[in-house]
């Protein structure tokens, strides 16, 4: 696994203002809604329900927010009509980005994410350019703080439940799974009372491109935020170093 822990970042994420959290539980609310259409309101039967329910405890959504959400999609199935859109595109110095969305206009949101690379002195591809550059993975970050278990004890369970790889950094543990072994392995973690900071299937950089020059950074930077404040964007992955 690669030296670059997502646990900074979900702090991050974390302890941002309560518009980025409300941003959050909107992606998350929409995720619901589609996996209840996909799938039913009952999470026993519905895996991908189940992993949503994982990511919205996570990003701490408070558990009647979460029913009324599957409750809402239950009683709304016909009138969920969005579509998963993905967009790749390079920002500066030929960074890669990837954007997911999920839309109930796709000419609304094409147009959206045109834009926000262009300000951002990018430029939208076409499907594939970048996306080769990325290995999809389940990824399960742990605070160590909120893990009682021992380092060797926890990779042992992580791997007989079916991940791929098991990492150590300084303030927390990192779990790659494929992404059809994530769920299982989710679920055994939570089983043992394992606090999750993060679970998600994800985009995972091969390699990172470092940017130096101001300009630069000032162009990524705006890429993002734009993309960012975009109700139908739910993801946006990218190789830029930080």
């Amino acid at each position: 696994m690669s030296g670059h822990s997502k646990f900074a970042n979900i702090k991050h994420k974390k302890e941002k203002n309560d518009a980025a959290k409300g941003k959050m539980f909107t992606i998350i609310g929409k995720e619901i809604a589609v996996a209840v259409k996909e799938g039913g309101a009952d999470p026993v039967n519905n895996s991908k329900l189940r992993d949503v329910i994982a990511k919205a405890k996570a990003n701490n959504m408070p558990n009647d927010t979460i029913e009324r959400g599957i409750k809402k999609a239950a009683g709304n199935v016909n009138a969920v009509n969005y579509e998963t859109v993905t967009y790749e595109g390079y920002g500066p110095n030929g960074t890669a980005i990837i954007v997911d969305a999920l839309t109930d206009n796709k000419n609304r949101t094409a147009a959206n994410v045109r834009n926000a690379f262009t300000k951002g002195k990018g430029n939208v591809g076409t499907q594939g350019c970048v996306s080769y550059m990325f290995d999809k993975k389940g990824q399960i970050v742990i605070d160590k703080e909120e893990c009682d278990m021992d380092a060797d004890e926890l990779m042992m369970m992580a791997l007989d439940a079916g991940a791929e790889d098991f990492a150590e950094e300084e303030d927390s543990f990192e779990i790659l799974t494929a992404p059809d072994d994530f769920s299982a392995v989710r679920e055994a973690l939570e089983k043992e009372g394992i606090k999750m900071a993060d679970a998600e299937v994800t985009m995972i950089p091969q390699n990172y491109v470092t940017l130096t020059d101001e300009e630069s950074i000032k162009n990524i930077n705006k890429i993002l935020d734009l993309l960012d404040e975009d109700d139908d964007v739910q993801q946006v992955y990218h190789n830029w170093d930080e």
